[in-house]
């Protein structure tokens, strides 16, 4: 079984020389995938994973919102977007609601998308 190792190692070290920007990418990548997760579960009934699942997403959002750097004005925009995420996927975990989880996929979907575009004019701008 060497191969899940060899994966495991590739993939720590992803995260290890990945810039500020890739890791934010990652988290949101994560998020999503949670959230996925957290759908085929809800539709299959399994609640333990469920649960699990939109907790991790949970985690992910409230780690974005400890790290926002609150001198900018933007920052209040980030926070009251993720503090709306937050509500949701609570409500989502209580009901099981595979809907409300569909809903947050969508904005952490839009987000990733937009954080994209945002690492590739950092890019071309060269910062």
């Amino acid at each position: 079984m060497a191969f899940p190792r060899a994966y495991g190692q590739y993939n720590n070290s992803k995260i290890l020389t990945a810039s500020p920007a890739e890791l934010t990418l990652m988290l949101y990548e994560g998020a999503i995938k949670f959230c996925n997760i957290a759908i085929v579960a809800v539709e299959h009934k399994d609640i333990e994973k469920a649960h699990i699942n939109i907790q991790k997403t949970e985690h992910i959002i409230d780690y974005f919102r400890q790290t926002l750097d609150m001198k900018y004005p933007v920052a209040e925009d980030f926070e009251r977007v993720y503090s709306y995420l937050s509500q949701r996927l609570i409500e989502a975990n209580v009901r099981k609601d595979k809907e409300i989880l569909e809903e947050v996929n969508g904005h952490l979907h839009t987000m990733r998308d937009t954080w994209k575009e945002v690492m590739k004019k950092g890019r071309e701008q060269g910062v």
